[in-house]
């Protein structure tokens, strides 16, 4: 895949640039948006862009760096799912702790937020003591966030108790959006200067870019993937008229940056920011070396956004708004489901064959089909065709004989209750795995593996998540025709 971004050179820049924003304090706590870990979001709209890269720039800072999570106490109650994951916003804080800790990322603790008394969170605080995780309690202010006066005082912020740092960098973090990081960062600068440390507030955001255009695409595709939260990028107002320079931003910051900018104001006795694009760090543009590259994977992503959005509307999981906004952002930059070449080939394939099917792009541009069967899935046919492509092996050859397939089909029916039987790709890969170890031409096959990472492809019905998680976890940018 041709590279659009130098993440060696962002590892670079980034960092120097959140340095310079920790000189100007005692302390800097940087509200940490986004994906700490797998941001394969940025990876897919920045091709070169790493999807660790965010983890290698906290390593950077190993040494100075503790890190806080925030989680909403409300979020624990509904067991919120992450959409990407399909695991809880709980289970999530759980996974990024212990992988944070593998990395000797200094944990400092969690902070449940707005709480109300909610029983479930007693499940977290124990899983947290396990894990020598401490545990803080933020509750909800009253007045919250007009009535400054009563925030910043004893019985606002003052009420929190502080979390004890030690270190000049402090990452406040979470599983999900809205989880408390902004309110978290505030009780703690209100704490800190009350101590008399001058510390300080900064914003990690990846997206949307403050200094490409509106209408780039990459800003685009952050909004089409923030649909649900009713993101909706604009020029931020505030920055034009301090510095007569547009500047994008996104409407929840600019809405809510003057009562932001009076609590920092109030808290440190002075005027620090003109503008929400002034309280952030982000050096993406700069990393940027080839834009059409860029331009073109990002237009992919607001396609499959779309395709997502579609399919989950078809189950009843999103309401229909949100996909008509992301159809209007694609009809902003004309764009067409048929940009997508997988998406023609597949629904020809299906309407010729009238089997499921699943047509993938390999990275020389290269389509190819799978079709559902007696014995295989649609995807588990499109992984076989395309690792035998992709290691030059014919395609009369055979890499899993009938008799193999049909002695596991055997067992499957047998063990499970189901209405199809036939094979997924979690099982070949199986069936794979164990014939490699004495079968050199379906080892050469697995060798390939790794090729498959950023293909596309195209279903043309929606497959299981199971099978999803594993075709994602492959590397593949797979979307479903809305149809079940």
């Amino acid at each position: 895949m041709k590279k659009g971004f130098d993440c060696d050179l962002y590892l670079k820049v980034q960092k120097e640039k959140i340095e310079e924003r920790i000189n100007m304090f005692d302390k800097l706590y940087i509200e940490f948006g986004g994906k700490i870990l797998d941001d394969c979001h940025a990876s897919r709209v920045l091709p070169g862009f790493l999807p660790d890269a965010k983890i290698q720039l906290l390593k950077n800072f190993k040494d100075d760096i503790e890190v806080i999570f925030c989680i909403n106490a409300k979020h624990i109650e509904k067991s919120k799912i992450r959409a990407d994951y399909g695991i809880s916003y709980e289970m999530e804080l759980l996974r990024l702790i212990d992988n944070l800790h593998e990395l000797n990322i200094n944990i400092n603790s969690v902070v449940i937020t707005m709480y109300k008394c909610e029983e479930c969170v007693h499940r977290l605080e124990k899983a947290l003591r396990n894990k020598n995780v401490k545990t803080y309690i933020h509750t909800l202010i009253d007045g919250y966030p007009t009535d400054i006066e009563l925030i910043v005082s004893e019985n606002g912020y003052g009420k929190n108790p502080y979390i004890e740092t030690t270190k000049k960098l402090v990452i406040v973090a979470a599983p999900g959006p809205n989880s408390g990081k902004l309110g978290t960062c505030l009780s703690q600068l209100y704490h800190e200067y009350k101590k008399g440390v001058k510390a300080g507030y900064a914003k990690f955001e990846t997206f949307p870019v403050w200094n490409l255009s509106l209408m780039h695409p990459v800003n685009v595709a952050y909004e089409a993937a923030t649909a649900d939260l009713n993101d909706i990028n604009m020029i931020d107002s505030f920055h034009l008229e301090a510095y007569g320079i547009n500047a994008v931003n996104y409407n929840r910051d600019i809405s809510t940056f003057p009562i932001l900018k009076n609590i920092l104001t109030k808290i440190s006795g002075k005027s620090i920011y003109n503008s929400p694009t002034d309280m952030g760090v982000n050096m993406i543009k700069s990393c940027i070396i080839d834009d059409d590259v860029v331009q073109k994977a990002a237009k992919m992503e607001i396609i499959r956004r779309y395709y997502f959005a579609l399919c989950e509307y078809k189950q009843d999981i999103c309401k229909k708004d949100i996909v008509d906004r992301i159809e209007t952002l694609m009809n902003e930059l004309n764009l067409s489901i048929n940009d997508r070449n997988v998406v023609k080939v597949a629904l020809d394939k299906f309407e010729k064959e009238n089997k499921e099917v699943i047509a993938i792009e390999l990275q020389n541009g290269k389509i190819l089909t799978g079709k559902e069967s007696e014995l295989l899935s649609a995807s588990g046919a499109m992984l076989l065709n395309a690792l035998k492509e992709l290691a030059g092996i014919p395609d009369e050859v055979y890499l899993l004989s009938s008799d193999m397939l049909k002695a596991i089909l055997s067992l499957k029916k047998k063990t499970t209750y189901k209405t199809s039987y036939s094979l997924n790709v979690q099982e070949i890969l199986i069936a794979l795995s164990i014939c490699s170890k004495t079968d050199e031409i379906i080892k050469k096959s697995l060798d390939q593996i790794n090729k498959l990472q950023g293909c596309e492809a195209h279903a043309s019905y929606i497959i299981e998540q199971s099978e999803i998680n594993i075709i994602k976890g492959l590397g593949i940018n797979l979307t479903c025709e809305p149809k079940m």
